[in-house]
């Protein structure tokens, strides 16, 4: 067993409601150079939708992530080789017109107009060339566009849906959405670090976020494909590849990072987990069915004595194991088991999880327009608002029964905490939803305190990060990489 930990984070959906202070704390924070300006390190899309960049979860197209061949995981990319027949032409990239031209206005149009009847007007103008242009896109342009028929209905998702649940979805009285907060997923086998031909992305031991070494980066952009989520960026001013860092600086000093300590609907919960490195391509190589108990089956328990033990044999702090045992995304993700990855069907095991929005699936609408509860509150789940499939599609690999599992969690804990506090549900009736969705009163109580009522300090347990500590261990890079027997699915990874 090989034991190390990571810092992971979970967000709860039913509570976005899509400010985009997350994005633009991060933005104010660290995408404010030039060749930035297009880069969101952290974004909120609206779903159904394309995304950012535009249909990025299109695989097929940008060939992003992990594919199984023969039992044997291989980058969608391609071999190396063939990474460097493309390394100077590259299709598989997303155009910046895929993001959006950046732009900002001349102002002096305001300032120097001349005196006149019309009210003058700043044109605007690219960041990048200086010249005129029509703004024709942004990084949040199809923002609570559900209905619309070029964003919404060209979801990726959407594939998998029936006609007939297509229909439903685009009806002007059914017409539902939700936002999508996304961020790099500090992954366990990180497709970006393979992609990378001069090994400038790693993957920081001691804590597990990756960083791209401005050194060592030669701008080939293979990462930008490489990453499914598209999550690293090309500046265009430097030539070298940016992305989120977790703020790391910030957690260092003991404080969360900028787009979780600025969420105002509390939906991020960030801790850190155990896992045993030892597992990683074995859980990566698992049919999609399998895909996320598997990644589950992954994360360790930290009250666990034998666990404990491992850990500090590994070099685990114990600061770090006490740490983890306060973890918010232990209990959500392993514990009660309501936090599913994006698209784990991509293999690169995102620790990043999604509690899926639950939003009005408990009511059903009638022909006079009025809504109404069903008399068995998990027979609405067929027909919801937001289909399963779909949501299976986005969070467990189409396996619709791990998102059906989490929604009878969550209305669980609706009925029930609706039979105690208003008592127009009878508390038989909270108690049988309870068996149903396997959950025991004092679990419920935990969630409903967790996602309501906890504090900062609670949602956000930030490790302490000892990285004094793993700098004087001075550990040989390539000895750690043939220690944690990563083979030829890493990189060098730098650190403990």
């Amino acid at each position: 067993m090989n034991i190390r930990s990571q810092v992971s984070m979970v967000f709860h959906l039913d509570k976005c409601i899509g400010c985009h202070t997350c994005s633009l704390a991060c933005k104010n924070l660290w995408t404010d150079r030039p060749g930035t300006e297009y880069m969101w390190w952290n974004n909120v899309e609206t779903k159904p939708g394309t995304g950012y960049p535009t249909l990025y979860e299109d695989q097929e197209q940008y060939d992003g992530g992990w594919v199984l061949e023969d039992g044997k995981l291989r980058l969608k990319l391609g071999s190396k080789k063939s990474e460097l027949i493309n390394i100077f032409y590259n299709p598989r990239l997303p155009t910046l017109d895929d993001y959006y031209h950046p732009f900002t206005y001349r102002y002096s149009d305001l300032v120097d107009a001349p005196q006149g009847d019309d009210q003058p007007v700043a044109r605007p103008i690219s960041m990048i060339t200086g010249d005129d242009m029509e703004i024709e896109a942004g990084p949040n342009w199809d923002d609570s566009m559900s209905g619309s028929g070029i964003y919404a209905a060209n979801d990726p998702n959407l594939k998998t849906l029936t006609e007939e649940e297509r229909r439903r979805f685009f009806e002007l009285q059914q017409l539902v959405y939700f936002y999508l907060p996304r961020m790099c997923n500090h992954c366990l086998n990180p497709s970006c670090v393979a992609a990378c031909p001069s090994g400038a992305i790693y993957k920081r031991g001691e804590d597990g976020i990756v960083l791209v070494s401005q050194d060592k980066c030669q701008g080939w952009r293979m990462c930008v494909s490489g990453c499914p989520y598209k999550k690293v960026y090309f500046n265009w001013n430097s030539g070298k590849a940016e992305k989120c860092i977790l703020c790391y600086p910030r957690m260092e000093m003991g404080e969360a990072p900028a787009c979780m300590h600025s969420c105002v609907g509390k939906i991020r919960y960030l801790g850190v987990v155990l896992y045993d490195a030892d597992r990683i391509e074995e859980t990566a190589s698992k049919p999609d069915s399998e895909l996320v108990e598997a990644q589950r089956d992954m994360l360790l328990n930290p009250f666990d004595p034998e666990v404990i033990r491992e850990a500090l044999k590994c070099g685990i702090d114990l600061k770090i194991v006490e740490s983890a045992q306060k973890s918010p995304i232990y209990k959500y993700v392993k514990q009660w088991r309501m936090a599913l990855p994006l698209h784990p069907e991509w293999r690169t095991l995102p620790m990043l999880f999604y509690v899926p929005p639950l939003l009005p699936v408990t009511a059903t609408l009638t022909q006079e327009g009025c809504y109404e509860m069903e008399a068995d509150f998990f027979s609405s789940l067929e027909s919801a608002r937001l289909p399963i499939r779909y949501m299976a599609s986005l969070f467990s690999a189409g396996d619709e029964a791990e998102v059906i599992a989490v929604y009878r969690k969550l209305l669980a804990v609706r009925i029930f905490k609706r039979a105690e506090t208003v008592g127009d549900i009878s508390m038989e009736t909270a108690r049988h939803a309870l068996e149903e969705a396997r959950l025991t009163p004092e679990e419920v109580e935990g969630i409903y305190y967790m996602t309501a009522l906890a504090g900062a300090d609670e949602r956000m347990v930030v490790p302490p990060f000892l990285r004094e500590q793993a700098i004087e261990l001075g550990v040989d890079t390539q000895d750690f990489q043939e220690q944690r027997g990563v083979g030829t699915l890493y990189w060098p990874t730098r650190g403990l």
